[in-house]
């Protein structure tokens, strides 16, 4: 049997939580990973918060972490929920997600590969573990990042980050495949910006370690 880690962005986590299960019906064990972005942002402007941000990463501080942390479990729920009895919600820093704290953010930390225990029991009990992207610390991790470290720990074939678009654009159209070092142009040259981004950098890591990485219909290749 197979391991996919199916990354949602918090954008879409509930609507598309059902592949996982149809991930699952094929054959594949199947762990996801869940984004807050957007619910985030929202709850720290309700609660006047200025968010800040430092080369795409969100700066952390204790009260930020603690609307993070309100935010990732409100998805976690939703996308449970979505899943139904199958699933099981894990907060990342309660079961032992490991990361290095990044100087200069706060409480952020940049995830490195690991395998939590409560990931290989839920998986043992056919259950699907719903993993909020927070470390040991606690600290804010990036959910594209910490589904690719996860991925890396787990020995899963595959990573699939979920996001609102179809894939990755390249001059207006969707690309079917994207190697590592057409990544670096783009990026270097400006090509690809915003929420992108990071999606790809994640993808780029994992693929170069072995693991297959596809953003929506898009492989990334090493």
């Amino acid at each position: 049997m197979t391991r996919v880690v199916l990354k949602l962005g918090g954008r879409i986590a509930a609507a598309a939580a059902p592949r996982a299960l149809r991930l699952r019906a094929a054959g594949h064990e199947v762990i996801v990973v869940h984004g807050a972005g957007p619910q985030i942002t929202d709850e720290l402007a309700r609660r006047g918060v200025q968010p800040a941000f430092v080369r795409g990463r969100r700066v952390t501080d204790a009260r930020t972490l603690e609307i993070v942390r309100e935010s990732l479990v409100a998805v976690g729920a939703e996308v449970s929920a979505a899943l139904g009895p199958t699933a099981i919600q894990l907060a990342g820093d309660e079961i032992g997600l490991r990361a290095r704290r990044l100087e200069g953010l706060g409480l952020v930390g940049d995830p490195v590969p690991c395998r939590p225990a409560a990931i290989e029991n839920a998986l043992e009990q056919r259950l699907i573990p719903v993993v909020s992207p927070l470390a040991v610390g606690p600290l804010n991790v990036n959910a594209d990042e910490a589904a690719a470290a996860l991925a890396l720990g787990m020995d899963a074939e595959r990573v699939v980050f979920t996001t609102d678009v179809p894939g990755v654009l390249v001059d207006g159209e969707v690309v079917d495949r994207l190697d590592a070092s057409a990544v670096s142009r783009m990026l270097r040259d400006g090509e690809l910006e915003g929420g992108i981004v990071p999606k790809l950098l994640a993808a780029v890591r994992a693929a170069r370690l072995g693991v297959r990485a596809e953003i929506g219909v898009t492989e990334v290749l090493a």
